[in-house]
């Protein structure tokens, strides 16, 4: 009784375990299969101007991109690279626009030894004179 009990016990750990990292356990094995990337993004194209930066959601109050397509920027639109990363972080960690923008940025503080508050984490800095 005792073993079926365990085992019951460990296969639901093991599932709920599984399902709580299921992003990180699967993704990986997503480019052993060629880089499917499933139904959803198999069709994937970048987002290269303004108006189609606005429409996946790009845009907040704080900032408007809508006010670079009303006063016709010339620019092709945001940063590709930077673009994909805040989309990454808005469906993986399910945050809005401005939360996206302020994790990636605080994750690029970091890269460079800076925390948060924009203070260097390196402890020979001068900070005042």
């Amino acid at each position: 009784m005792y073993f079926w009990l365990s085992v019951f016990a460990l296969s639901t750990l093991l599932v709920m375990l599984t399902f709580r990292y299921r992003a990180a356990l699967f993704n990986p094995m997503r480019s052993l299969f060629g880089g499917h990337r499933g139904p959803v993004a198999a069709h994937y194209q970048p987002v290269a101007t303004f108006a189609d930066q606005v429409d996946a959601g790009l845009s907040s109050s704080t900032f408007d991109i809508e006010a670079n397509i009303r006063e016709g920027d010339s620019r092709a639109g945001l940063d590709e690279r930077g673009t994909q990363e805040v989309l990454d972080i808005m469906r993986r960690e399910r945050v809005n626009f401005d939360q996206a923008r302020l994790i990636r940025q605080n994750r690029i503080l970091a890269a460079h030894g800076i925390d948060p508050s924009g203070m260097p984490l390196d402890a020979k800095a001068v900070t005042r004179l």
